[in-house]
């Protein structure tokens, strides 16, 4: 008789986690396939919206003021502060990175009434303070959520911050090979596509740069992140922010006019159901989702061994 595998085995959990994506990604691709025509034609009236951009922050602000308020006072949740601190500082400069070498390159606005009319600086012009703002709260947004279902409502199957697996470690580099594989062959897939199904010229430089992000710190980091994840956790948190956005995004944004895409920086697959959402915006909160809850975890783990940042890293 075979014996049964170990759910709670890191490599186990992780195909869970993608099995789970899954389930739910093709059903709904293939249903979506069938929508021939988009809902919604025409563009946005100027105030159709008004602050709409704005306003819709909330849905990531509202969320980190409740998790963050219901950890305050709690004796039985504790949480380091400073890998809190130091995730997001590593992570936020790429999300303003993305704003501000490529915003202008990927993105558009075609609705100013939309936003508080403030411009922030980025290369080819300016673009809505909002942006920034945009990505600095999703980013803690979603650490906060992750961290809440780790350390209470599903803190039965994470490891504790006090266990020897977090203390106990070579070094944190190490390379996953099969991270690196799957970056090559989506961006080289993505690049295929565009030039034998496109007839426009362009390259999908907003996919290359998500799958960047997403897996650069998986090939670097996974294998010392796996054993202390807390899978659970980390899907749930990828379910409810990747529903967020989607809604954001299909419901509001896209219709409204509050951002758009440059049709030559994008694969060129659109989702005509959901007013022709470039199939990139799917993609945008799973790897944001994924390498946060990875740099997270690798700054614990670095913080519970208590060596310096170089020695952990490398040994």
């Amino acid at each position: 008789m075979a014996a049964l595998p170990d759910l709670n085995a890191p490599r186990t959990s992780f195909r869970v986690v993608m099995a789970m994506l899954g389930m739910v990604a093709v059903p709904a691709a293939l249903t979506l396939l069938t929508a021939r025509r988009p809902a919604v034609v025409g563009a946005p009236a100027a105030d159709s919206s008004p602050y709409g951009y704005t306003v819709s922050l909330l849905l990531f602000v509202v969320p980190i003021l409740v998790i963050g308020f219901w950890f305050v006072p709690r004796e039985d949740v504790r949480i380091s502060r400073r890998a809190f601190v130091r995730t997001i500082a590593i992570l936020f400069p790429l999300g303003a990175g993305l704003d501000f070498f490529f915003a202008n390159s990927f993105f558009t606005f075609p609705n100013p009434g939309a936003t508080l009319g403030i411009t922030a600086p980025a290369l080819h012009g300016g673009v809505p303070v909002e942006e920034y703002a945009f990505y600095f709260t999703g980013f803690v947004a979603v650490l906060l959520l992750y961290i809440w279902l780790d350390e209470y409502w599903l803190a039965a199957y994470g490891v504790r911050a006090d266990a020897k697996e977090r203390a106990e470690f070579d070094r944190l580099l190490r390379f996953h090979w099969q991270s690196m594989a799957w970056a090559v062959a989506l961006i080289a897939a993505a690049i295929v596509y565009r030039r034998v199904f496109v007839p426009e010229p362009g390259f999908p430089g907003y996919f290359a740069f998500l799958v960047a992000g997403a897996l650069a710190p998986s090939a670097a980091l996974l294998p010392a992140a796996m054993p202390v994840i807390n899978w659970r956790a980390l899907s749930l948190t990828l379910f409810i922010i990747l529903l967020t956005s989607l809604l954001w995004e299909v419901t509001l944004a896209v219709p409204y006019g509050w951002w758009g895409f440059q049709d030559d920086a994008m694969i060129g697959v659109r989702i005509t159901a959901w007013s022709r959402l470039p199939i990139e915006e799917v993609f945008v909160w799973i790897a944001v989702t994924y390498a946060t809850v990875i740099v997270y975890e690798i700054v614990r783990r670095w913080q519970a061994s208590g060596k310096r940042v170089g020695h952990a890293l490398v040994g």
